[in-house]
């Protein structure tokens, strides 16, 4: 049991989760965060409280921020900015098939190391940008790196509202994409147009994943669609599954209508186990 508090370095962007230390900073605190390059300046979004867990292997916070680190900050922040306007204006100069999506600075530390910006860009294709990379560097004044993300990784780096309403889970919580496919769709029965199963990066949405172990499990012991079952209401026809509701629809002979039963008074092994342990009558 230990305390941990969350931080973010953009408004509604990934949370990073440290331990506090002797510090209980407040929601909207400026704090420092330890990165590989240095301390960096980010906003607490959840106060430091107790929690059950474990927190050894957290990163510790190395302050709050003072004056001259927001002033550091508000620099690091400045020459991004000036760094996206120029790939953007020569990427058009030059032609290239590409969108800059991120960029990301280190300012010199005066130790030996010098500034250095890495610019992350999507395109269709690989793209020979070596004289990009000659103009940046010229006109930035520094070390320029360009990496070229996937589509998943593009949405995490961007953000956004997904068809939920909610922030991406990407963007917020997911630290590694797992293989998602087509069938997992089939199995929730959902409908397979790819504007109502992909998220905002184009692919399918992580979140099939979230209840699939669910519909399988559901699948593994409820009747199929089609078979004849017998209900509480009489005799009938599977036409239909609910699995958040653990239920089926069943089509009654007697009349046609239908009723929703649920899973385990339908399930042949479980009727079998009630009949063979309910005393009899008398």
């Amino acid at each position: 049991m230990g305390m941990l508090c969350a931080v973010s370095f953009q408004r509604y962007g990934r949370l990073y989760y440290l331990d506090p230390g002797e510090l209980r900073p407040q929601v909207g605190d400026k704090v420092l965060v330890p990165t590989d390059d240095g301390p960096e300046v980010a906003e607490c979004v959840w106060a430091a409280q107790w929690v059950t867990e474990e927190t050894e292997g957290f990163p510790r916070l190395a302050g709050l921020a003072q004056e001259e680190d927001l002033r550091r900050d508000e620099a690091l922040r400045r020459r991004k900015a000036e760094a996206k306007v120029a790939a953007k204006r020569l990427i058009r100069e030059h032609g290239l098939p590409m969108k800059v999506v991120a960029v990301d600075h280190v300012l010199g530390n005066g130790e030996g190391g010098g500034e250095r910006s890495t610019i992350y860009f999507t395109a269709p294709h690989r793209v020979d940008f070596r004289s990009l990379v000659r103009d940046l560097g010229a006109t930035l004044h520094c070390r320029v790196e360009l990496r070229q993300l996937s589509a998943r990784d593009s949405a995490r780096v961007q953000g956004g509202i997904g068809s939920c309403g909610r922030d991406l889970c990407c963007a917020t919580f997911l630290t590694d994409f797992e293989p998602v496919t087509i069938r997992m769709a089939k199995d929730q029965d959902l409908p397979l147009n790819p504007l109502r199963i992909s998220g905002a990066c184009g692919r399918l949405m992580c979140c099939l994943k979230y209840e699939h172990p669910l519909y399988a499990k559901f699948a593994e012991s409820a009747p199929a669609i089609g078979s004849r079952v017998t209900t509480p209401e009489g005799d009938g026809r599977v036409v239909g599954h609910s699995v958040p509701r653990d239920a089926v629809t069943v089509r009654l002979d007697a009349d046609g209508s239908r009723c929703s039963c649920s899973r385990a008074s339908v399930c042949g092994p479980r009727q079998a186990h009630d009949q063979r342990y309910t005393p009899e009558p008398g």
